[in-house]
């Protein structure tokens, strides 16, 4: 009944996403249906999963924003401010109510920020062609959630999005290729399996 009731959620949550996403300067249209499925599968996996309740505000934060950037970043190729930007404070917010009870999660939020933000800034600024700006924001936002986890979770979806991201590049043939999704989907999946 639960999963059904974050399904449900997850459906509402998803419309709201997509016509904002539809409304902000740098967003993107989206059909409908795409955001609502998405949203409500993740919801209700993240109540099929069951956790305490003070972490799973993170994995629902995490699959709303995630199918969001996602969508516009396969669409136009851009992750929107509006959505990378405000997610920082609303993740720092929430991890800080996770720190009440497991107070170890602070110092490996920062160690993950400093490492994926980190590392994807200095790629981004060897070969500004290989790592869009955006990339690198929303870097810094899943390292401190990933890194909530654990920091070596941050090194295995380092990992695993570069290496989505090059089967993409190659399975297309084209350098042009959407980064975020590749980061967005093992993090969650970080965030799901955890504690």
């Amino acid at each position: 009944m639960c999963a059904l009731i974050m399904a449900v959620s997850g459906a509402l949550a998803g419309w709201a996403g997509r016509r904002w996403l539809a409304r902000l300067r740098r967003g993107t249209e989206v059909s409908a249906g795409w955001c609502e499925i998405g949203v409500a599968a993740a919801w209700a996996v993240v109540a099929l999963r069951g956790m305490p309740w003070w972490w799973m505000p993170i994995p629902l934060l995490v699959g709303w924003g995630g199918v969001l950037l996602g969508a516009c970043d396969l669409r136009v190729h851009r992750l929107p401010d509006a959505l990378t930007l405000t997610a920082q404070p609303v993740v720092a917010a929430l991890l800080g109510l996770a720190a009440l009870h497991r107070p170890g999660i602070v110092l490996g939020s920062v160690a993950g920020f400093v490492l994926f933000c980190g590392t994807y800034l200095v790629v981004r600024l060897i070969a500004p062609a290989a790592m869009g700006a955006g990339d690198v924001k929303l870097a810094g936002v899943l390292g401190v959630v990933v890194g909530a986890v654990s920091v070596q979770a941050v090194v295995a979806v380092m990992a695993a999005a570069a290496m989505f991201t090059l089967v993409a590049a190659l399975s297309r043939r084209t350098r042009a290729v959407a980064h975020g999704p590749a980061m967005l989907v093992p993090s969650w999946l970080v965030t799901l399996s955890w504690p």
